[in-house]
């Protein structure tokens, strides 16, 4: 096994390419360590579309391209699982039942094998056989309902919220979960990802606010969603932004403070019916001075007051370059490994595997006294 840093050394993951929130999640594994296969279609290499070198989710990675449609790739695929940890894939579902690579096919070849399934809608449920994408994940949740200003319409978060908070991180939770109650059992198990129950689960904290009645099940007039005008964000002398958090008394008194402003002057912090004069007072006074000018009053400090930065710009932050957030990795800057340990240090060469370009040596490292034959046959591919 090829061994590398992290406190996931010694685990192998076999991942089927998918796209979105499967492959990163496989890519957190292989930041944290874990020996990570991706098997790719075998026509990827055959049609050259192995161009393209900055899908830096499948940084960390070794591809092998295999035909699954035939009986002998797939059978590669199943020998692959008897000397693996994990399984991940991210098709609809039964697709792998078809392919002949379902929990069942994988688990008679690998009792402890643990089985993630990264869907949208779930493998079970009047959805689970349609179509998706993200912004329909996180709508059907209520979550997109509640993200947003005040009579406008609900803002898409990206596709940060659904994809990769509740797909991926809740897929890498099962799996590192199902990993550890393997130890104690010696059995494996199926982990079904779903991206709603993900961001349902994000929700948490919101809902319990719901049903106490702090908060309104409306945009834009409750704290954390632009409703308070001290947790906003607010335009620059020179068209940019500060964002501002500054919920708790003392943060608010120092921001007021660093401000210019007069607690004396303005409306209590927390009357609602004085947050249209806060929010116009704030405005004003961000409008006076450019976005650097005010990152020179408020950071350092304990205002909760920071500069609104491009990604371009974010890599290039002081506070991120200090911390090697977006280390040059292959090229180009890149989101570095999390969370950070101190013992099993994790990294990456940030390389993304290209379809097939490790195809030979897969195989041969796990043993496969074959692979020249599979080559020929087509059963695999090299890049």
């Amino acid at each position: 096994m090829r061994m590398g840093k992290g406190p996931l050394s010694g685990v192998r993951v076999i991942e089927l390419a998918g796209i979105g929130p499967g492959p990163f999640a496989a890519m957190l594994l292989a930041d944290l360590g874990a020996d990570v296969i991706r098997v790719d279609r075998a026509s990827a290499v055959k049609a050259g579309e192995a161009a393209g070198g900055t899908d830096f989710s499948n940084r960390g990675k070794r591809s092998i391209a295999i035909d699954l449609k035939s009986e002998k790739g797939k059978e590669v695929v199943l020998r692959l699982v008897e000397k693996s940890d994990v399984l991940l894939e991210g098709f609809r579902p039964g697709v792998t039942e078809r392919l002949g690579l379902g929990p069942d096919d994988c688990l008679a070849r690998n009792p402890k094998l643990v089985y993630g399934r990264m869907t949208g809608w779930g493998q079970e449920g009047p959805l689970s056989h349609t179509a998706g994408h993200d912004v329909g994940y996180i709508a059907i949740t209520g979550t997109l309902h509640a993200i947003g200003r005040a009579g406008g319409p609900p803002q898409v978060p990206l596709n940060l919220l659904g994809d990769f908070a509740g797909g991926s991180m809740y897929l890498v939770v099962g799996i590192l979960s199902a990993l550890l109650e393997s130890r104690t059992s010696g059995h494996g198990q199926v982990v079904d990802a779903a991206i709603v129950d993900g961001a349902a689960h994000l929700s948490t904290f919101i809902h319990g606010f719901l049903r106490g009645g702090l908060w309104e099940d409306r945009r834009g007039v409750n704290m954390l969603d632009t409703g308070a005008p001290w947790y906003d964000v607010y335009e620059t002398s020179d068209g940019r932004h500060m964002a501002v958090g500054a919920i708790e008394p003392q943060f608010y008194a120092e921001f007021l403070r660093l401000s210019g402003l007069d607690k004396e002057d303005l409306p209590a912090q927390h009357d609602r019916s004085g947050w249209p004069a806060l929010r116009e007072r704030f405005a004003e006074v961000f409008r006076t001075k450019t976005r650097d000018e005010w990152t020179e009053i408020f950071v350092p400090s304990d205002a909760c007051v920071a500069p609104v930065l491009s990604m371009a710009e974010a890599a290039e932050h002081p506070y991120n370059t200090s911390r090697d957030v977006f280390p040059e990795l292959a090229g180009h800057p890149q989101p570095a490994p999390a969370p950070r340990f101190s013992r099993t240090t994790t990294e990456t060469d940030g390389v993304p595997a290209l379809p097939g370009g490790q195809t030979r040596a897969v195989l041969e490292d796990l043993g496969f006294t074959d692979a020249e034959t599979l080559l020929k046959e087509g059963a695999v591919a090299q890049a």
